[in-house]
């Protein structure tokens, strides 16, 4: 626990600073990197015979999505049709994936011995992750080119404050299970905490960015949305990595493991906020 937070305090302002600090392009070329060790990561849960092999179609698709889909900031600023494909892509995957994680292990023969199929899961999960940051962090650029930054921030503000605010309900009052077989410690009791905490951050921090909304409710819609989409990310990676005997994604983060370790959550979160938020 030391060594975790003795990395999160180092690694919190870093990402916060990257947020605000790039350039577009320059935070185009930072969760790029991030989406290609995720694409690695990935690679386990394949059980391909060489992960330098596995990895070649995720780079293909990856540089696929970057050459023929707009990347420059004023293509950015006002998300194409193609961009508003890439978030229903990524929206509609987060909503089956939920459904796999919550009827796992049953759910585990629909996908586990198809090679393929575990393939397009890593697409599904990095693609629609990547293109939601950069628009999000594109939003009302030229009016105000902190507005994006604001917005990228208020879903990480959403994830961590129901992962923290999950963890302590859950540790107090916690007794019903969420998905034993994926991840024994989460409970209903934890969601419901998580929630409610990450509600009253997330209000309090859209006050305080001045982020618009169309409404109050339409707010506590996309955050409700927000919050448990997220959980349900973490409980997927635990999905594939308890179907592949996985502990940890990788070692790159000292404490906390790999890269999908860290961003679980948020490659969910992210996809279904932009949906909400622009669609």
């Amino acid at each position: 626990m030391k060594q975790r937070i003795i990395t999160a305090l180092i690694l919190a302002p870093l990402a916060i600073a990257g947020i605000f600090m790039l350039p577009m392009q320059g935070f185009l070329i930072a969760i790029t990197a991030i989406t290609l060790v995720g694409f690695w990561e990935w690679t386990q849960f394949t059980e391909s015979k060489s992960r330098y092999l596995a990895i070649i179609p995720s780079v293909a698709v990856l540089a696929a999505s970057l050459f023929f889909l707009p990347t420059s900031t004023l293509e950015l600023i006002i998300p194409s049709n193609e961009h508003q494909i890439i978030l229903l892509i990524g929206f509609t995957w987060w909503l089956i994936a939920s459904g796999l994680v919550l009827t796992f292990p049953n759910s585990k023969k629909l996908w586990y011995s198809n090679l393929p199929l575990k393939h397009i899961f890593g697409w599904l999960t990095m693609i629609p992750f990547l293109w939601s940051i950069l628009l999000l962090r594109a939003d009302h650029y030229m009016l105000d080119s902190y507005y994006g930054a604001k917005l990228v921030l208020l879903v990480c503000l959403l994830v961590w404050a129901a992962d923290s605010g999950a963890y302590f309900a859950g540790k107090s009052f916690g007794k019903r299970k969420m998905s034993p077989a994926v991840s024994p410690n989460k409970t209903i009791e934890g969601l419901i905490g998580g929630v409610i905490t990450a509600i009253i951050i997330g209000w309090g921090a859209a006050s305080t960015f001045n982020i618009q909304f169309e409404s109050t409710s339409s707010m506590l819609g996309i955050f409700i949305a927000t919050i448990i989409i997220s959980v349900l990310g973490d409980l997927v990676e635990s999905m594939f990595k308890r179907a592949s005997g996985i502990k940890d994604s990788g070692t790159i983060i000292p404490g906390h493991g790999g890269i999908l370790d860290r961003i679980d959550s948020l490659t969910a979160a992210f996809p279904v906020f932009a949906f909400l938020y622009f669609f």
